[in-house]
């Protein structure tokens, strides 16, 4: 009777035990949901940042090609101002 008694009160111990991490583990479980939870969160912004980047990068494109558009027509019309003195000789 002794015996059963103590293997009882074992594994009971052992009950509460089993007990006592599956709570652990939940709170771990909730932990990684919220890391996981933040990380969705950084992904949105990471690509939210990413669509103003491209759309930065197509503005300076555009602006580049006008400045290049600008400096050839620049070039061109002092070309011709050079010219002036000659065609007057």
């Amino acid at each position: 009777m002794e015996q059963e008694t103590m293997l009882k009160e074992i594994l009971n111990a052992l009950k509460l035990h089993a007990e006592h991490i599956d709570k652990k583990f939940e709170q771990v479980d909730k932990r990684f949901e919220q890391i996981d939870n933040r990380f969705e969160q950084v992904d949105k912004r990471f690509d939210r940042l990413e669509m103003k980047v491209d759309g930065v990068r197509l503005d300076l494109t555009d602006t580049q090609k006008t400045t290049n558009f600008l400096l050839g027509k620049i070039a061109h019309h002092e070309e011709k101002f050079l010219e002036l003195p000659q065609q007057h000789q």
